[in-house]
């Protein structure tokens, strides 16, 4: 949970002149943090939530801080921090009346379990922003150019009949039997994906006993594409295959919705704006211990020993999305989001691992951080002064989107 994380950034928000609104969306850690009024209203998105068991110290060999305490292994520590930086960079400037508008900080908890940002969408919360803020620590410097998978969640839950299951299985009918078909299904059906579709699953229950036909089975699934519209086809597909392994093993069935989120839209114009801020600000610079220890991680996660990339690289072209998935597309089909990453670990470190921990909490990961603030404050500054720049973003933003309309993922409720 992240009730010490949210606690800290929204006080030090208000001590900093902001008006706060907690426990937003439902949410008891969520929060706003907003200062200024009228046009232009610009958000920026603040992410702190940690992972579940991967504590560690700052230092190159794995070793708990606290055993079995979370730990930040995708850099929300840095995310959070270094958005509400710049949130009050722009706050300073538009107290002094250097510049005109309004800047709003959204505290959005919970990216981890993929809902966080949904629940403030779905409450509107989003909706009268000119465009939105965001960044992410990655492993280079980078103006975002590139989308996301969309995704669902959903868990299939089985119920059978318990029986011996020596003496009388027959008179059994087994819960793990029907979430095996359904497996069976998933795994035949790879073969008949697009390469831009991924499945995934997660057993979380299937019996207690060897000796008892099992009553009860649970299946947590994950499905994802490129797009909304592609996503649902793959999703509808797998829920006829847990209605028929149902049919098969004569068991009784429920698919509970967990979450879902939208592919993220790329801005390619606010992206240029962040390059050419990346430019002017130039190269993260190491030093020589910086670089041993990024060399020490690699070597220890056995990857190439080639240390830091905090050069300025030439902006991507758009692709079609190769990887993860994120909360921040939710935002993005309501808005324009602008997007940046700077570097908080070595190249090819595993995230979600100790291995990123061990630099979010020292010098590397604050050297990231602070370049994707200055980066952040630098094109808000650009946004506030030239109304002109606003409305090509918006532009993009509007003929990507197309004729699409935004339904929450996840219902109320």
């Amino acid at each position: 949970e992240e009730h010490k994380s949210s606690k800290i950034l929204s006080d030090y928000a208000e001590k900093n002149g902001f008006n706060i609104e907690r426990g937003v969306a439902g949410m008891p850690t969520a929060f706003i943090a907003t200062y200024g009024s009228g046009r232009p209203r610009i958000g920026i998105l603040g992410e702190f939530d940690a992972n579940a068991g991967i504590s560690q110290k700052a230092q190159s060999t794995k070793e708990a801080l606290i055993e079995g305490a979370p730990g930040h292994g995708c850099g929300h520590n840095l995310f959070g921090t270094g958005s509400l930086g710049a949130a009050i960079a722009i706050k300073e400037l538009i107290q002094k009346k250097e510049l005109k508008g309004t800047i709003v900080f959204y505290g959005t908890p919970a990216e981890e379990t993929i809902f966080g940002k949904v629940w403030f969408a779905r409450e509107g919360l989003f909706n009268d922003l000119d465009l939105c803020m965001d960044w992410h620590p990655g492993d280079d410097v980078e103006a975002g150019t590139q989308s996301s998978k969309a995704l669902i969640d959903f868990r299939v839950k089985y119920w059978g009949k318990a029986a011996h299951a020596s003496a009388d299985p027959w008179n059994g009918f087994s819960a793990v039997d029907g979430m095996e078909l359904l497996t069976t299904g998933i795994n035949y059906y790879r073969e008949h994906i697009k390469p831009t579709a991924r499945i995934h699953y997660q057993i979380e229950k299937a019996g207690d006993v060897v000796n008892v036909v099992p009553e009860k089975a649970q299946i947590w699934v994950r499905v994802r594409e490129n797009d909304r519209e592609s996503l649902n086809v793959l999703y509808e597909r797998v829920k006829k295959m847990a209605a028929a392994a149902a049919m098969m093993a004569e068991v009784d069935y429920d698919i509970e919705l967990i979450s879902g989120i939208y592919e993220i839209l790329p801005n390619r114009s606010g992206a240029t704006l962040v390059q050419n801020n990346f430019e002017m600000l130039g190269p993260i610079l190491y030093t020589d211990e910086e670089t041993e220890y990024a060399k020490a991680i690699q070597r220890a996660t056995g990857k190439p020993e080639v240390g830091m990339d905090g050069a300025i690289h030439a902006l991507k072209e758009t692709k079609p999305a190769q990887g993860g998935s994120t909360d921040v597309g939710d935002v993005s089909q309501l808005v324009p989001v602008v997007r940046l990453s700077t570097p908080a670990a070595p190249k090819d470190a595993p995230w979600h691992s100790w291995a990123v921990v061990a630099c979010t909490g020292m010098s590397i990961g604050h050297k990231g951080m602070l370049k994707a603030s200055n980066a952040l404050g630098m094109t808000m500054v650009d946004l506030f002064e030239n109304p002109q720049l606003i409305k090509e973003v918006k532009a993009e933003f509007k003929e990507r989107k197309g004729n699409s309309k935004y339904v929450p993922m996840i219902p109320p409720g």
